[in-house]
């Protein structure tokens, strides 16, 4: 417990001390496998429940996701939390009770905001972020690898060279996803956090599950739009052929007569 509040702290004092983001140009960026992906994936809630547990310990102490309500943690299609863990999860932090002080989240409540003007909330990251570009104004590889906010996320916690530059006083930090420097050090160390799973928390393995959360984050019902989606496609399929066979059916008698007359 120790260890995580030291971590915390550090990371606030790093964001802290420097601007958000050195100009960058944009690098490369991992194309991983994740389960949401393509028209019938749909989320791996082992994987959102380890993303939350990395949000949680690592990214939580600067980052907000205001746009969260603690609620939509107990969505099927999503974590799965159980009413009781979605208390007590909530119950760890604060939100103003409208008298001036603070009370224990719950369940309506959504996350705090970010507690550093210098990083940004998290909710709509993965959506705000396009991780494969195309050729401009083609969007090819866009069309092909869908715009890849997770794996820009992925790729940027696990991004960092180790290289360390010093601009106006303050230390910004060698990023190839980010194809630049950027003022936020590497967050992400092999067994930093403990799974309750038992999953091994490489460095990798929390830069996915972290990414994937934070996808679920900006798109809590992508699984249900799929299906809808797909729902939709089989009846406009069928209604197509019945308004193709009723077409036939009514214009069948004038296009014998004509081929009498």
């Amino acid at each position: 417990m120790i260890r995580k509040l030291a971590l915390s702290a550090l990371m606030a004092l790093t964001l802290g001390s420097a601007p958000a983001l050195a100009a960058g140009g944009g690098g490369h960026i991992q194309d991983y496998a994740f389960s949401f992906e393509g028209p019938f994936g749909s989320y791996d809630r082992a994987q959102l429940q380890r993303g939350l547990q990395v949000y949680t310990e690592v990214c939580a102490a600067c980052h907000g996701l205001e746009r969260v309500a603690f609620r939509s943690l107990a969505a099927e299609t999503g974590l799965g939390l159980d009413d009781a863990t979605l208390r007590a999860y909530a119950g760890t932090f604060e939100v103003e009770d409208g008298d001036g002080g603070y009370r224990a989240a719950g369940g309506p409540d959504h996350f705090p905001g970010s507690s550093l003007e210098t990083a940004p909330d998290l909710s709509l990251m993965a959506k705000a972020r396009a991780g494969f570009h195309g050729p401009a104004g083609l969007g090819i590889n866009q069309l092909i690898h869908g715009m890849g906010g997770a794996e820009y996320i992925a790729s940027f916690l696990t991004g960092f060279t180790g290289e360390e530059v010093e601009e106006a006083g303050s230390f910004l930090y060698v990023n190839e996803a980010f194809g630049g420097n950027v003022s936020m050090a590497p967050q992400l160390f092999d067994d930093m956090v403990e799974y309750s799973d038992g999953t091994q928390a490489t460095e990798e393995q929390m830069a996915q599950d972290v990414a994937a959360f934070l996808m679920w984050a900006a798109e809590p019902h992508q699984t249900e739009r799929k299906m809808w989606g797909f729902i939709g496609v089989i009846f406009l399929t069928l209604l197509a052929s019945l308004l193709y066979l009723t077409n036939k059916r009514l214009w069948a008698p004038i296009k014998d007569e004509a081929k009498r007359g």
